[in-house]
């Protein structure tokens, strides 16, 4: 695949924003045969930790989110967000939806950044046991195996780790409880909001010729590599597609 930002597939046809995706058996069907029929990509690299993150699909309401249950502005803490951003994640639920975290501001990595539940592998576990063991331990959620829809790309990152996302089906609405320490709060995203019409977005970099991913949600953007996985979240999961996202770059702020 190319690597040159004008040559990555760019959006289909034109979806409304309004329309959520019934959070129904027949979407689970759905999903787990797009998964089962994908030939999944893993990377094997001796110099990166093997992590897993929790891509747990779950109803929401629509118009639930419409007070951001964060403190935006101690969580932005300055830093300037641009394109008329406020990086508040409202007006994003309704009808089937997955869990986005907004990680706490005092953590040693990757702070106050959005991402997925999940974390490294501990000895002798499987990126499953990892995804379900981070799922119950940073959003108080526990799932059993058979939740397990199936398992995305692995996606490598600049800050040394191999990212194996697992795909999981919640089951109804779930009552997340994040660990504070690590979680300042948990939304349920609608699946619609990742076919936007002004999703996904490339921009080009001057450290690297792979185009950085972004993808808008909410009032914010998220960058990869958790933008790189919930890009493969629509295009395989929802619509079929098997382009890769390996090769999409993450932003500076996130090679650390």
């Amino acid at each position: 695949m190319s690597t040159e930002a004008g040559a990555f597939p760019r959006n289909g046809p034109a979806y409304r924003r309004s329309v959520a995706i019934t959070y129904d058996q027949a979407l689970r069907d759905r999903i787990r045969g797009h998964l089962g029929g994908h030939q999944r990509r893993t990377v094997i690299d001796p110099t990166k930790r093997h992590a897993a993150v929790a891509v747990v699909l779950v109803d929401s309401e629509a118009g639930e989110d419409r007070v951001d249950p964060a403190d935006v502005d101690d969580w932005i803490d300055g830093r300037p967000m641009g394109d008329g951003l406020d990086g508040r994640m409202v007006d994003v639920s309704g009808g089937a939806a997955f869990f986005l975290c907004r990680r706490a501001s005092r953590l040693r990595a990757h702070a106050a950044q959005w991402a997925l539940p999940g974390g490294r592998l501990d000895a002798g576990e499987t990126a499953i046991d990892a995804a379900l063991r981070e799922l119950d331990e940073e959003v108080g959620v526990s799932l059993p195996e058979s939740s397990v829809l199936g398992l995305l790309d692995d996606y490598p990152t600049r800050s040394g780790y191999v990212i194996t996302p697992v795909v999981i089906w919640g089951g109804g609405r779930l009552d997340p409880k994040p660990a504070p320490d690590e979680v300042v709060a948990v939304y349920r995203v609608g699946l619609h909001q990742l076919q936007r019409e002004d999703s996904p977005r490339f921009v080009s970099i001057a450290e690297s010729p792979r185009p950085v991913v972004q993808i808008p949600l909410g009032n914010d953007l998220i960058h990869a590599p958790t933008g790189a996985v919930l890009l493969q979240l629509r295009w395989l999961c929802l619509e079929g597609r098997h382009d890769p996202v390996d090769e999409l770059e993450q932003p500076l702020f996130a090679w650390k």
